[in-house]
Order: structure tokens, then C-alpha cells, then sequence
């Protein structure tokens, strides 16, 4: 399971997703706010999403981009790629992501490949199903990542060695020597 991260001594990237205007109509006209949704990463693992509302753009990114400084979290990462498929599920989207082979890329729609490439995934195919809103699919898209455990920890908790597990662990791509390492192929 994904683990909470504490922002300190991190060189964190921010990436802004998306922003979204709205208009409410006053006596004197209209009146404007701006809406920030910004992901944070060090490209190491570690990434995590915020939001952010001003009546001017920096402000809001500005906000966005603490609100995801406090929701960073830690994210195994296996040869730049995810250790096994995942589907997440936030509101009416529904993310699928799968392990993709050395030199595939970041197969993903905008608002997917800011949080996955803050994340230092290289290697990966996604499909977004239902809702396209940037704001759902960056949190199913997050919903998943949590999901994911590396070998060592499904050996603590299935109580068998880790090398066992490597053995029958496939990554697209790549091979597992017999001392557990992982070797393109």
C-alpha cells in the first residue's frame, strides 16, 4: 500500500493539470474565480495532488501546489514501470493501468500522464473509461497507485520468500534472474 511522504528535503516538480473558470453574475457584471488542480513529484516515486481556488490564476496554483505538498504519497516504481495491472474507480471514471514493456512511453490522456510521469513511471499503458473530467481521473488515477505493493511487502504478508514470489512475477519485457534481479530483456 501507497504510505504518506513528508515534503521535506524532496526536489518536487509541480505540473499543472487543469483550470477551470467560473462566472457568477452580480449586479456589477461578473464576477470571476479560478479553480487550480496541480500534481507534485520528485520523478523518484514519490507524487501527490491538490486543488486550489483564487479570484486570480497564481493564486489558486499557488494554493494548489500546497494543498499537494500535504497529500504526497509513495509510489513503487519496478524499472520505470508499475509491478502489476491496476483498475481504480473515483466518481464516474475508471482508470486501467497496466505494466508496459522497456522503451513503450506513457501511453495516457493529459491529466493521466501528469500524475504518472510526477510519479517517475516511464513504461505504461492506460485506458480511461467513463468520465474524462480532470479532476476524477487524476484521483482514480491516485486511487490506483495506492493500490500497488511491491514483492517484498505481498511476502510479509503471504509469508512466503520474496525470491519465491520473483520467480513468478512477470513484468512485460523483462526477466527475473534467479537471484531476484530484474533484467530487461
Amino acid at each position: 500500500m501507497a504510505q504518506r511522504v513528508r515534503p521535506e528535503g524532496l526536489e518536487l516538480k509541480e505540473r499543472l493539470v487543469h483550470i477551470n473558470r467560473n462566472a457568477k453574475v452580480v449586479t456589477g457584471g461578473r464576477k470571476f474565480s479560478f479553480t487550480a488542480f496541480v500534481v507534485v513529484g520528485d520523478g523518484k516515486g514519490v507524487v501527490g495532488f491538490g486543488r486550489g481556488k483564487a479570484a486570480e490564476v497564481p493564486d489558486a496554483i499557488r494554493k494548489a501546489t500546497e494543498d499537494a505538498k500535504k497529500n504526497l504519497i509513495k509510489v513503487p516504481v519496478v524499472d520505470g514501470t508499475i509491478p502489476f495491472e491496476v483498475e481504480a474507480k473515483f466518481g464516474a471514471s475508471k482508470v486501467i493501468m497496466r505494466p508496459a514493456a522497456p522503451g513503450t512511453g506513457v501511453i495516457a490522456s493529459a491529466p493521466v500522464r501528469a500524475v504518472l510521469e510526477s510519479a517517475g513511471i516511464t513504461d505504461i499503458l492506460t485506458k480511461v473509461i467513463g468520465s474524462t473530467n480532470p479532476h476524477t481521473v487524476v484521483r482514480a488515477v491516485l486511487k490506483g497507485l495506492e493500490q500497488l505493493k511491491t514483492p517484498e511487502e505481498f511476502s510479509e504478508l503471504r509469508g512466503v520468500p520474496v525470491e519465491e514470489l520473483r520467480k513468478r512475477w512477470k513484468l512485460p519485457g523483462r526477466r527475473i534472474t534467479k537471484e531476484g534481479e530484474i533484467v530487461r530483456r
